[in-house]
């Protein structure tokens, strides 16, 4: 059992910064991959992005592409997610996940089975 806690969501100007944390408070994440996904109202969770579980490769949706960054640290039992030249279209309730994903399902929702309560995200002038 893998609990998370996501934190760092608040609100940016459009060109901000901001840093998501996502903690392992029960369990730990070595052996995860892990993710970011984000959620508007009204609209189904979409992919972020993801990390993982051993030697560090990446992906990322292509509207983050070269503005996120996903990492980790298993000492810490934290995921992150940098996010640089935030954009409106960047508002929504962020969560990070866990699961046993493979390269191939690492983009998608159904293959993380733990999920953090979610922080919102707004980015607004």
């Amino acid at each position: 059992q893998v609990k998370l806690e996501e934190s760092g969501g608040g609100l940016v100007q459009p060109g901000g910064t901001l840093r998501l944390s996502c903690l392992a408070s029960e369990g730990t994440i070595s052996g995860y991959g892990l993710g970011w996904f984000r959620q508007d109202p009204g609209k189904e969770r979409e992919f972020v992005a993801a990390i993982k579980s051993v030697g560090g490769s990446t992906r990322y949706a292509d509207s983050v592409k070269g503005r996120f960054t996903i990492s980790r640290d298993n000492y810490k039992n934290t995921v992150y997610l940098q996010m640089n030249n935030l954009e409106p279209e960047d508002t929504a309730v962020y969560y990070c996940a866990a699961g046993r994903t493979i390269t191939s399902s690492m983009t998608s929702k159904n293959a993380y089975y733990y999920w953090g309560q979610g922080t919102q995200v707004t980015v607004s002038s």
